[in-house]
């Protein structure tokens, strides 16, 4: 389990595809410190294994089929970064939300605007992800925790308001409308879902 908050972002480093999936090669400093293999990392949103790694400078990951058409991982070039985030020590400090790494969809940036020293990005939901975003609730894009700001459900519309420190540890500050970003929806909203259709089947 991870909390959403992002630690540092790491750059691809080497990628090699493979006959059943993608191998990516990551390069980081604090987050590749200590490693140990079997070990969980958030990559942008996406619970991976390490599987490989060089203390303090690097670690690799394999990304099965059924992730790389899930998420846009697989279309990450050497250089590319991602948000790091490894999972909550059991005695860790809870700080962000219950993010599980599993990524439900990938949504689209539709607009970033600076007001003040804060930031403002819009995204567009994909279909039928709307029915678990109610308006300053969790939801998690690119592994960051963040809060819904706005939200036009007929749209399918989210904005998020982005404070400074996180505009520049993370990759947000790269985005720009058009670019894809991971979406997790709050798992809170579907265990609701999923016991109210148990309850009225």
């Amino acid at each position: 389990m991870f909390t959403g908050i992002v630690e540092e972002t790491g750059d691809i480093v080497a990628r090699e595809r493979t006959d059943d999936g993608l191998r990516l090669r990551i390069g980081a400093d604090e987050v590749a410190t200590d490693l140990e293999h079997g070990q969980s990392i958030s990559v942008s949103g996406a619970c991976l294994t390490v599987e490989d790694y060089a203390d303090g400078e690097w670690f690799e990951v394999f990304l099965a089929s059924e992730t790389v058409e899930r998420t846009y991982l697989g279309d990450l070039e050497a250089g590319d970064a991602v948000n790091l985030e490894r999972a909550m020590p059991a005695d860790g400090r809870f700080d962000g939300h219950v993010v599980q790494g599993h990524v439900d969809a990938v949504a689209t940036v539709t607009n970033v605007e600076s007001v003040e020293e804060d930031w403002f990005f819009e995204f567009d939901l994909p279909e039928g992800y709307e029915r678990y975003v109610v308006e300053k609730g969790s939801i998690t894009l690119d592994g960051i925790s963040l809060t819904v700001a706005e939200f036009d459900p007929e749209a399918g519309r989210v904005t998020v308001a982005i404070i400074p420190t996180t505009y520049e540890l993370t990759t947000l500050s790269a985005k720009e409308p058009g670019d894809p970003v991971h979406l997790e929806v709050d798992v809170l909203s579907k265990y609701v879902e999923r016991l109210l259709e148990a309850r009225f089947d």
